[in-house]
């Protein structure tokens, strides 16, 4: 059996006829035998037309829903016990799953392609998606070379029980690689190369960028609340100890506002607390 026949290998794509047209055929004679399902996002080119040509299994929402909607119906609809993501704008090499697999075959749950810095898209997203990696790396006290990588291998059937947890945007890459860290499963890296795309990219860097945030703290909720909270529930907590001392040397009084932030740190702190709990019963049926 050739690596091809184990795989299905999943692309999301609106308006990436121009990308398909060329790699398509590149996948089909890189990986014969392999289920090549593209997930058509809405698209209003010819990329369901170029697919059926090629031969090429097509699944269509009726209009566009997001790169992770695109992800969870692949995943849906694929056969094969093993799934490759890769993006539909030509940015991955096909001979690249050859590298994924062959250490996927390890024993692995997860293997994920970390790209390069000299091939991030902006200094911007270098510049977020490295933040992301060491933040990331802290909370689960492992090494996560690049946490918002679409291309990557996986066990369909792990992959599906955090399924509900996707987002339907272009965050879903941070969600599934901290979940499968959070449920004790099995992810490595391989080094990879990412080219350049032709056509016009769906991410909105303004739009996005505003997310930044929520995902520093979706990266928190979805492995150790705690890590979060607790530092700030402490930098209140210190807070008010530093103005009680000032006002008591200076004003012999216990003010409100030392008040206030020490009831803050508490709220902060069980905060916390409840998240953990509920953190920990999200992945109470992992393995």
């Amino acid at each position: 059996m050739t690596p091809g026949d184990a795989l299905s290998i999943v692309m999301p794509a609106k308006n990436e006829a121009v990308n398909l047209q060329k790699l398509l055929p590149l996948l089909q004679a890189t990986l014969p035998g392999a289920e090549l399902i593209v997930v058509n996002d809405g698209s209003t080119d010819n990329t369901v037309a170029l697919c059926e040509a090629l031969g090429v299994r097509v699944v269509s929402h009726q209009y566009s829903k997001g790169n992770g909607a695109s992800i969870k119906s692949g995943a849906r609809h694929a056969s094969r016990d093993t799934v490759v993501f890769m993006d539909g704008d030509g940015q991955h090499k096909p001979a690249d799953i050859l590298r994924l697999y062959a250490v996927f075959c390890q024993g692995h749950d997860m293997v994920i392609g970390a790209r390069s810095a000299a091939t991030q898209a902006s200094v911007g997203r270098l510049v977020a998606n490295t933040l992301y990696n060491r933040l990331s790396s802290w909370m689960a006290n492992q090494t996560i070379r690049d946490l918002t990588s679409g291309f990557r291998i996986v066990n369909r059937r792990k992959f599906l029980k955090f399924l509900y947890l996707l987002p339907n945007g272009f965050s879903y890459p941070t969600t599934i690689t901290m979940s499968f860290f959070r449920a004790g499963y099995s992810v490595a890296y391989v080094d990879i190369e990412a080219g350049k795309r032709e056509g016009k990219s769906h991410i909105n860097l303004l739009k996005d960028g505003m997310r930044f945030f929520l995902i520093i703290f979706k990266i928190g909720t979805l492995y150790s609340p705690l890590k979060i909270f607790v530092p700030i529930a402490a930098g209140f907590f210190g807070l008010g100890v530093a103005y009680y001392l000032y006002t008591f040397f200076n004003f012999h009084t216990f003010t409100n506002m030392s008040a206030v932030l020490f009831i803050t740190a508490v709220i902060v702190f069980l905060i916390g607390l409840v998240s953990e709990q509920v953190t920990t019963l999200i992945y109470k049926d992992s393995e």
